[in-house]
């Protein structure tokens, strides 16, 4: 059988780059460190098991005293939350995302009031979808492709 998932990640510039052997359980936090390190409502992280950095190394910022924060240095992308029991990385870095579903919320006292409406937002109609996928297709991205270069 072979293996879609790649077990790699990186920043949007690919100036640093990753591996891990495995990945534990993903969870969604809402403590408000999260919230700004990810400039979102939340930040979504999954336990790295086996982490090695293979191209370059994050830039550090040590959000409390019990915790510090990894990104790039050079694009900004959020890459790990690590403590002293271990590392987390930022789902969106993986190159394969869809391999870790969040399974839990955590810090769930810091939640945004809105936050459990959000599945009940309209949809753009069909209509405005097209339109968005026609100026989509003129979009050139800059980013590190999901995969190792």
């Amino acid at each position: 059988m072979t293996q879609t998932c790649l077990n790699t990640g990186g920043c949007q510039c690919g100036a640093v780059r990753y591996r891990f052997a495995r990945l534990g359980r993903a969870s969604i936090c809402h403590c408000r460190m999260c919230q700004k390190a990810f400039g979102g409502f939340f930040g979504p992280l999954v336990t790295a098991h086996g982490l090695e950095w293979t191209r370059g190394q994050p830039a550090r910022f040590d959000s409390s005293n019990r915790n510090w924060r990894g990104f790039c240095g050079n694009c900004g992308t959020p890459l790990t939350y690590a403590y002293e029991g271990g590392v987390e990385l930022s789902i969106g870095s993986l190159d394969t995302p869809e391999m870790a579903a969040p399974a839990v919320q955590v810090n769930t006292e810091s939640k945004c009031s809105f936050f459990d409406n959000l599945p009940a937002l309209p949809v753009k109609t069909d209509d405005e979808a097209a339109r968005d996928l026609e100026w989509n297709a003129g979009v050139r991205s800059n980013q590190h492709p999901d995969h190792d270069t």
